[in-house]
């Protein structure tokens, strides 16, 4: 049964440390300021960073309830700022807004009972 607490980290991370690299790129920060993400060129790299540190944090299980809080610092903004499917009026964008926001809600689950359990067996707990 521990090794599916590591698998579990393990994805649930993932989606974190694949995605992040691209709020790097130019054509992820002119996306989000298009989308009315103030400071973009500045909140964007930012985010990236967060969940760099939280995906790390998660898969490792090093300090995994503080990088679950990380998560939860990058889910809350991104979810309500990107996917905002309740404005859009072309109903594929919105449904798949809809579709996005709500994956984000289920990972913001995730996140908040990591940050009350923990990381489990198999961790670098510190």
């Amino acid at each position: 049964m521990k090794y599916l607490v590591l698998l579990g980290r393990a994805l649930f991370s993932a989606i974190f440390l694949i995605a992040a690299p691209n709020h790097f790129r130019a054509g992820t920060i002119a996306y989000a300021a298009a989308q009315g993400v103030p400071l973009a060129s500045l909140a964007v790299p930012l985010s990236g960073l967060i969940a760099i540190a939280g995906g790390l944090s998660i898969l490792t299980g090093f300090k995994a309830k503080w990088g679950a809080w990380l998560i939860v610092l990058f889910l809350v903004p991104v979810t309500l700022m990107m996917h905002k499917f309740w404005g859009l009026s072309n109903p594929q964008a919105a449904m798949m807004n809809q579709i996005m926001f709500m994956k984000n809600m289920s990972m913001l689950g995730g996140a908040l009972l990591i940050s009350y359990f923990g990381s489990g067996p198999l961790s670098l707990k510190a």
